[in-house]
């Protein structure tokens, strides 16, 4: 069975959408921050403070370690996809899933004081976007529309985890 890596903007729902998923489907959640904060005793914002690159550097240990296990719901950190060795590591045994939310959307409820990238100054998030967005359609295996509840992202989840995994037997 094939592991589920769920990626997007930061505050796109990848946590929240990967524990109900993860719940319904009875597959082992992680969230990759907060692997990455209980295996350097860091938290994001700590590690973020030696800078980007040591974030980015820890991130695709993190990757190349999780996309080993199976099989899992992976929630990945918003710039995952700046590296381009761990999609080909998270691509290995896992479908991509590109969790789409409206950046309008993000916006307005993000916590950005909590998001290192964003704490100072939170319109950033249109500016990550720019950067983001065509590696996120690029790099997925599906797309899916975060605009409806979170019960229907997840069930549309496990229909794309089906379809996959019969198609793989």
């Amino acid at each position: 069975m094939k592991n589920i890596v769920l990626i997007g903007m930061p505050g796109c729902g990848k946590s929240a959408i990967g524990e109900m998923l993860s719940e319904k489907i009875e597959m082992t959640f992680i969230d990759i921050d907060k692997y990455i904060e209980a295996s350097t005793n860091l938290t994001i914002t700590e590690i973020f403070e030696k800078g980007e690159a040591n974030f980015r550097d820890l991130e695709s240990i993190a990757v190349m370690e999780l996309s080993k296990k199976n099989p899992v719901v992976i929630s990945t950190g918003g710039g995952v996809i700046k590296r381009y060795e761990n999609i080909l590591n998270l691509k290995k045994n896992g479908i991509i899933i590109y969790i789409n939310r409206p950046i309008d959307n993000i916006v307005i409820d993000i916590e950005a004081e909590v998001r290192p990238l964003l704490a100072k100054n939170p319109s950033k998030l249109y500016k990550l976007f720019e950067e983001r967005g065509t590696l996120y359609e690029k790099y997925c295996d599906y797309e899916v529309m975060n605009t409806g509840s979170i019960d229907d992202i997840v069930n549309n989840i496990i229909e794309i985890h089906k379809k996959i995994n019969k198609l793989n037997v």
